[in-house]
């Protein structure tokens, strides 16, 4: 009977219908990258999606990150190099700037640099467009995201423009719009079919100072007829998007907002790129200012409606949208894969990591890795203070919090030089160390007042700085390889804003006698404080 029972009750399982669960869609959150990838641009090319930002005065410039998925992304080159453009890129000085202050920057080039690149992909190859607003329009192409990337070419040779992007219509013509330095107008060129230079000297198609304040960041695109130009107003902090659409290129443009804060505790989601994925989904990423972690980078669908973009959350029955916080992965075809930006460094290859750059174009005299195989080895520069020093080697900062640890050898400093780590930027902290009389001491800097500490015995140290989501630093540093720490001062506000850049971990030597004392760093390892999401 028992066993009747059993089969019975198998058969009614079987012929019974089957409610299986469907595996939960797989989602992101933002930011995708909590890091100061400022002024994003991006496009699709096969199943890649390569984007590009603002470097401003560092060195290598215009950073190129690659994802498969569109929300993890990884560093895989830069297009320039070097900064080229004017001799004040190599901080000649003489200088008025210190680290108490953030202006006047005579004798270097703070703030200027790379504004706002926009990349197309034309004819087989990448086209970067970007401005320096001291010396114009710049152009250079690449084969491949990873380089190399010809020398740049100078499309307009006039001071004070910003955020260029090419348009390559259907017809073939080729087009340059950007902006001014101030905001506004938009102004549209003819180029060359290559791209290298305008035929004209500009018509402005969109300005209206009280509807559209601070107009910037235009990007052109064309879609069922329409020419689209999508592009911030109303400022770094508190602007919006907008949508501009015309059925000319000369326009008239009418526009809608697209992004907003909406009720959400996002202020100022806006400036960045629009693509598809091959099944038709639409994505942008923009930028959200977050003060010393910089202008770090999210994710919005976009729907269109009456063919106006929709960004993010839809507003009722507005064209606008708001930011999402969580979303379903894009549809790229492509499962969520485990790339990340590069940071920590160990310092065993010969080339400097992607993630590195420096404080305006380097001596390269004075830096080696291999000069002491396994170490990164920093020559001492004349400098009165870490803001007007040479090599200076930074990282963008990773949010919301992190741990960075450094590991350093001191035994071939001078007199008068000093080095360590620093949370760099305007008004800047540092550890490190300071050798005095043949003598060298632990030392703590906070917009140039110099604090000293116990003097060292040992020829190594390791120097830490905890950065926490209140956006401040505490320093703390080792004299037994890393058992032990113990914290020097208190916690540092980091500066909000750092020309136009986040602050950003570095290490750094300089001195205040002869040049010529080295530093040699075994390792730099950064990490998250809190438990979490990888970033």
């Amino acid at each position: 009977m028992r066993r009747f029972l059993l089969s019975t009750a198998l058969a009614i399982a079987l012929l019974s219908p089957v409610t299986v669960r469907a595996a939960e869609p797989a989602t992101y959150a933002n930011p995708i990258l909590y890091a100061d990838y400022s002024d994003p641009d991006l496009i699709r090319v096969g199943d890649d999606y390569v984007m590009v930002a603002s470097s401003f005065h560092f060195s290598p410039g215009i950073p190129v990150l690659k994802s498969r998925d569109l929300v993890h992304w990884t560093l895989v080159g830069h297009v320039l190099p070097r900064l080229p453009f004017a001799p004040d890129y190599d901080m000649p000085g003489p200088f008025q700037l210190d680290d108490t202050r953030s202006k006047p920057v005579d004798g270097t080039r703070y703030a200027s640099g790379v504004w706002a690149p926009a990349i197309r992909h034309h004819n087989g190859l990448f086209h970067v467009y970007w401005a320096t607003p001291d010396e114009g329009v710049y152009m250079s192409m690449a084969e491949r995201p990873e380089g190399p990337w010809t020398p740049p070419v100078q499309v307009i040779a006039k001071p004070k423009l910003e955020d260029p992007c090419p348009f390559w219509d259907d017809d073939g013509t080729a087009w340059l719009v950007h902006s001014v330095v101030g905001a506004g107008p938009i102004i549209l060129h003819r180029m060359s079919p290559d791209g290298k230079k305008v035929l004209d000297e500009g018509k402005i198609i969109i300005q209206d100072k009280e509807k559209l304040p601070i107009l910037e960041g235009p990007k052109l695109y064309k879609r069922n007829g329409f020419y689209y130009i999508f592009a911030p107003i109303g400022g770094v902090e508190k602007g919006v998007q907008v949508a501009l659409r015309s059925r000319s290129i000369h326009g008239p443009y009418g526009w809608q907002v697209v992004l907003s804060q909406g009720a959400t505790a996002l202020e100022g989601p806006h400036q960045g790129g629009w693509v598809e994925t091959p099944s038709g989904q639409g994505w942008f990423v923009h930028f959200n200012s977050t003060g010393a972690f910089g202008r770090i980078v999210h994710l919005q669908p976009v729907d269109w409606v009456d063919d106006w973009p929709v960004m993010g959350r839809r507003l009722g029955a507005t064209y606008g949208g708001e930011p999402v916080a969580v979303h379903p992965m894009p549809d790229t075809g492509v499962a969520p894969t485990q790339d990340r930006l590069q940071d920590s460094d160990e310092f065993a290859t010969t080339s400097l990591g992607l993630q590195w750059s420096l404080n305006h174009n380097p001596d390269d005299k004075a830096w080696s890795l291999s000069a002491r195989p396994g170490f990164l080895r920093l020559t001492a520069g004349k400098a009165a203070q870490i803001t007007t020093a040479r090599n200076t080697l930074t990282q963008i900062l990773q949010g919301p919090d992190r741990r960075i640890t450094a590991r350093l050898d001191v035994s071939r400093l001078n007199d008068g030089q000093q080095a360590g780590l620093s949370l760099f930027g305007v008004r800047p902290s540092w550890i490190g160390v300071a050798q005095e009389g043949g003598k060298r001491y632990l030392t703590l800097s906070s917009a140039g007042v110099e604090t000293r500490g116990e003097a060292l015995k040992d020829i190594t140290v390791q120097l830490r700085a905890e950065v926490t989501e209140d956006q401040k630093v505490r320093y703390a540093y080792s004299l037994d390889y890393g058992r032990s720490f113990r914290p020097f001062g208190e916690a540092m506000q980091l500066a909000r804003f750092s020309w136009w850049k986040g602050s950003r971990p570095a290490l750094f030597t300089f001195t205040k006698g002869e040049p010529g004392g080295v530093l040699d760093v075994d390792w730099m390892r950064l990490e998250r404080l809190s438990k979490g999401d990888a970033r």
